[in-house]
């Protein structure tokens, strides 16, 4: 490489830093994505500046087809499905290495057809590396997206023996693994290892993700994200490239710390996550959340919720899946603005693994112009509910359910949730008494200082916004 194009390369390391830092908070997120995206650019034109191995015309091809794809999915995909376009984000990621590495033995074995004894063992390993960690990203994102898109049951698929059959899995893809790596093997006889590597690595990420219910999707989509950042990281290594090293760990690092955030955000392990099958069976306490469940229901009218929030000096909103769900948020903005005229303060709650995926709310909130200092996180908000007039749930329920702080029973226990049952009044917008993600009983129905408002999200806050407009 020429100085120029290391000088690039440093530049977009740089860059890739700076903008993973502007993305930690909601206020630089905008420009960190900028930033990001800046080094990209510049990551890919160094690499074409010195790599003469492909046709200019292959490469305009490729990036014309997938800027097309990318700019009709950005177009077309609703803000509800965003989590499934992250989880085909990183399958694709794990397939470009998984297909990089089996590239470079594919071009190993037809220069050495009598044997790759003269490979190095540094280029063996990692080689065999992105080829098993792009394989289980590539199919268990594939799962994950199918899961979310309701082509598969959301529930947890618990295969018999499943552990011991994952366990003999993953020993026999690392034991072809190490024969590759140490073995005096043919040309052909290395490509039909690296074959069954990937296929081996296919089948592992559809039972790792199978047995896990809708409830950790958020959790899977942090950890395959790390999975295509490890896997490109030991590509970098296979074909020497310090951007792509360096890119790839940054990827995955912070994939694994916010895998590690929703864990603590749910009060559970990742092996539980993983191996637990949460979800399967019946819940421990409360019963499934079906209207049998529940005893005093009090349902109001957008009329009645109004008045209160005519008189309410501080209010919250606690944004959920179901506001992405009724395409609402340009509703909710209307409303908080309507409120803040009036003299209310108005904040947003947000919770670690509110929506489907991590920062889901947050973007949402975003596409509405929300103010970036009214978005506020679990720990700064919940000593604040307390000393609220009034609280709006709209479309969260699990992240609000008192049993996780209240019944030691109740398989939420102790995960860290909204404390919205101490506000003066709480009032949730659901169309039902459905349960959550976590298929139990939510009390806070009940209590004596909820409003129960059934309706489509989008139309009660519509009809919100009418009501205080005429009192």
């Amino acid at each position: 490489m020429t100085n120029l194009e290391q000088l690039l390369y440093l530049v977009s390391a740089v860059l890739f830093i700076l903008g993973l830092k502007g993305l930690t908070k909601v206020r630089t997120a905008r420009r960190g994505n900028f930033l990001s995206s800046t080094a990209m650019l510049l990551a890919i034109a160094a690499t074409l500046l010195y790599t003469d191995v492909v046709s200019p015309l292959w490469i305009i091809v490729g990036l014309a087809v997938g800027a097309a794809i990318g700019a009709i999915a950005a177009v077309r995909v609703q803000m509800t499905a965003m989590p499934e376009m992250v989880a085909l984000f990183n399958g694709c990621g794990g397939a470009a290495s998984a297909f990089v590495a089996l590239s470079v033995i594919w071009a190993l074995t037809r220069e050495t057809p009598q044997g790759l004894d003269l490979v190095d063992v540094s280029t063996a390993v990692t080689t065999m590396v992105s080829v098993l960690i792009g394989s289980v990203t590539l199919s268990g994102s594939v799962v994950a997206y199918l899961k979310l898109q309701g082509k598969i049951s959301g529930q947890p698929i618990l295969l018999p023996a499943r552990h011991v059959v994952n366990l003999v899995l993953v020993l026999a893809a690392l034991g072809l693994a190490a024969l590759f790596v140490v073995g005096d093997l043919s040309g052909s006889t290395a490509s039909m290892v690296a074959v069954a590597v990937t296929a081996l690595g296919l089948l592992l990420g559809v039972l790792l993700v199978i047995p896990i219910g809708g409830a950790d999707m958020p959790v899977v989509i942090s950890l395959l994200n790390s999975y295509s950042g490890l896997a490109a990281c030991a590509t970098g290594f296979v074909l020497r490239n310090n951007l792509l090293i360096i890119s790839g760990a940054l990827v995955g690092a912070s994939g694994l710390i916010l895998t590690q955030i929703m864990c603590k955000a749910m009060n559970r392990s990742l092996a539980n996550v993983l191996f637990g099958g949460f979800g399967a069976q019946e819940a421990g306490s409360g019963g499934g959340g079906g209207k049998d469940e529940y005893g005093t229901i009090r349902s109001y009218s957008a009329e009645e919720a109004a008045m209160v929030l005519e008189n309410a000096e501080s209010v919250i909103v606690v944004p959920g899946y179901g506001l992405a769900v009724a395409q609402a948020q340009h509703t909710v903005r209307e409303l908080a603005d309507l409120l803040e005229k009036r003299g209310a303060k108005v904040l947003y709650a947000i919770h670690p693994v509110a929506g489907r995926m991590p920062g889901h709310m947050n973007v949402l909130l975003a596409e509405a112009d929300v103010p970036y200092e009214q978005l506020v996180e679990m720990d700064a908000i919940n000593p604040e509910f307390r000393n609220t007039d009034a609280v709006l749930v709209v479309g969260a329920n699990d992240v609000v359910n008192p049993a996780a702080a209240k019944d030691p029973a109740s398989p939420i226990y102790g995960m860290p949730i909204l404390e919205v049952d101490t506000a003066g009044t709480v009032m949730m917008i659901k169309r039902s008494l459905s349960p959550g993600f976590a298929g139990i009983k939510n009390e806070l129905f009940e209590a004596s200082n909820t409003m129960m408002l059934f309706a489509d999200a989008k139309k009660m806050l519509q009809d919100l916004v009418a009501e205080l407009k005429e009192l």
